[in-house]
C-alpha cells in the first residue's frame, strides 16, 4: 500500500522518525487490534492507538456510560450518559481519525463468543476489571498464539505486562489461581485515581505500537509496576511456569472452561456474591426490621470514612473493615448484628470477621448502601 497526501501530513511526525517510517505506519494501517472494555484503560487506548493510525479497533463492551465514569473515562462525554460504551467510544474515535475502521460488540465476553470474535484481530489488549474475564482472555489468546497486553488499575496503583506465548509467560503463570470472591474490592468500592488508567493506558497502547513495528524492547517477562503517589515505578521479572495447566510444558486446560465456576462465581450474576454461606437479609427487611425494632438492633458500616461522609443511615456506626477487629469489644453488648458496605462484599468479610469473634445473630446486608439508596431511599446519592 502507499500513504496517500493526508496520511503523510497527518502521520508525519511518526515518518520522520527512523524506527517508524513509511514502511512502519503501513503497518500500523494495517493493524488490527480488540479493546477488551470501554472503560478506564480503554479510553486511553481507543483515542491514542486510532491517532497513531492502527487501521482497525475492535471495541468489546456491553455496559453503558454512568455518570460515576466521566472522572476517568476520558472517551466519553456528559451527554453520552445512558448509551452503550462502544458507541460512544466508536462516535470519538471516529472524530479523531474518520480513517479507523471501528468494529463494536455490544455484548459479553464468554467462552462462546471469544474465539469467533479474537480470530479477526492480531494483537488483544485487557481493559477489563474482573477475574472471570481476564483468566477467559488468556486462555484464548495462549489457544490462538495472540498476543495478550494486560493492564490493571486500583486507587493509586496501576500494573501492566505483555503476555506473549511461547516466548514468555501467561496470565495463569502470574496468576495461577482468582482471590476468593469479595477479597479484592472493586474500583467501584476502593476508588481509583481518575488520571492513572490514561497512564497504564498509554504504556499498554506503547507495548502495542512496539509489537506492530517490531521495534523495542517489549514487557514480556516483565510486569511493570506504578504508584502514582510516590511517582515511582518498578520492574517485576515474571517467568513461564513449566506447571503452568494452560501454556505449561504438559497443559491440562485445553479447551475454555467455566470462567465464574473457575472464579468462584454462580452464571450470569452481574455482580460477586461473595456472602455465599452467610446469613443475609434485604434492604427491604434490614428497613422492616429498622422500624420494627428500632434500636434493639445494631447496624455496622465497615466502609471507609471518606465513604460514610458522601452517604450512610443514621441508625448506623462506622467501624471500618480494616480496624473491625481491634474494635469488636464497641460490639459486645449487641443482641442483632447487620452489616453493610457499599455494594456486600466488604461487609461478607466484616460477618466471617465477626463469626470467628463468638457473634452469633450476625448478617449481611445485601447490596449496602446502594441497594438502599436504590429500593428504599432515591434521594440518597450513589457513587
Amino acid at each position: 500500500m502507499s500513504l496517500t497526501n493526508e496520511q503523510i501530513q497527518r502521520y508525519s511526525r511518526h515518518l520522520i522518525m527512523p524506527e517508524v517510517g513509511v514502511d512502519g505506519q503501513e503497518k500500523l494501517l494495517k493493524a488490527r487490534i480488540l479493546l477488551i472494555g470501554a472503560g478506564g484503560l480503554g479510553s486511553p487506548l481507543g483515542l491514542y492507538l486510532s491517532a497513531a493510525g492502527v487501521g482497525t479497533l475492535g471495541l468489546v463492551d456491553f455496559d453503558l456510560v454512568d455518570f460515576s465514569n466521566l472522572q476517568r473515562q476520558i472517551i466519553h462525554r456528559t451527554e453520552d450518559v445512558g448509551r452503550p460504551k462502544v458507541e460512544s467510544a466508536k462516535e470519538r474515535i471516529l472524530s479523531i481519525n474518520p480513517e479507523t475502521k471501528v468494529n463494536i460488540y455490544t455484548e459479553k465476553l464468554t467462552s462462546e463468543n471469544i474465539m469467533k470474535i479474537i480470530e479477526n484481530y492480531d494483537i488483544v489488549i485487557d481493559g477489563t476489571d474482573n477475574f472471570p474475564t481476564r483468566y477467559l482472555v488468556n486462555d484464548a489468546c495462549v489457544f490462538t498464539k495472540k498476543p495478550l497486553i494486560y493492564g490493571s488499575i486500583f486507587r493509586f496503583d496501576g500494573q501492566s505486562t505483555v503476555f506473549k506465548t511461547p516466548e514468555g509467560p501467561c496470565y495463569r503463570c502470574l496468576y495461577p489461581e482468582p482471590p476468593p470472591p469479595g477479597m479484592v474490592p472493586s474500583c467501584a468500592e476502593g476508588g481509583v485515581l481518575g488520571i492513572l488508567p490514561g497512564i497504564i493506558g498509554v504504556m499498554q497502547a506503547t507495548e502495542a505500537i512496539k509489537l506492530i513495528l517490531g521495534k523495542g524492547e517489549s514487557l514480556v517477562g516483565r510486569l511493570l509496576l506504578f504508584n502514582a503517589m510516590e511517582m515511582r515505578f518498578r520492574e517485576v521479572k515474571i517467568m513461564r511456569d513449566p506447571e503452568c495447566p494452560v501454556c505449561g510444558d504438559h497443559p491440562t486446560i485445553k479447551q475454555l472452561i467455566d470462567y465464574e465456576q473457575f472464579c468462584g462465581l454462580k452464571k450470569s450474576e452481574e455482580a460477586p456474591q461473595p456472602a455465599v454461606g452467610l446469613e443475609e437479609v434485604s434492604v427491604k427487611e434490614l428497613k422492616s426490621l429498622l422500624d420494627s425494632k428500632g434500636n434493639k438492633i445494631v447496624v455496622v458500616d465497615v466502609r471507609e470514612p471518606e465513604e460514610y461522609q458522601i452517604v450512610h443511615l443514621k441508625e448506623s456506626r462506622l467501624i471500618p473493615l480494616g480496624t473491625l477487629a481491634t474494635r469488636v469489644n464497641e460490639l459486645d453488648t449487641a443482641d442483632e448484628i447487620y452489616v453493610h458496605c457499599k455494594l456486600g462484599g466488604r461487609s461478607a468479610q466484616a460477618v466471617r470477621i465477626l463469626k470467628t469473634f463468638g457473634f452469633k445473630k450476625v448478617k449481611n446486608v445485601k447490596g449496602g448502601i446502594d441497594a438502599w439508596a436504590r429500593e428504599i431511599d432515591p434521594s440518597l446519592p450513589r457513587y
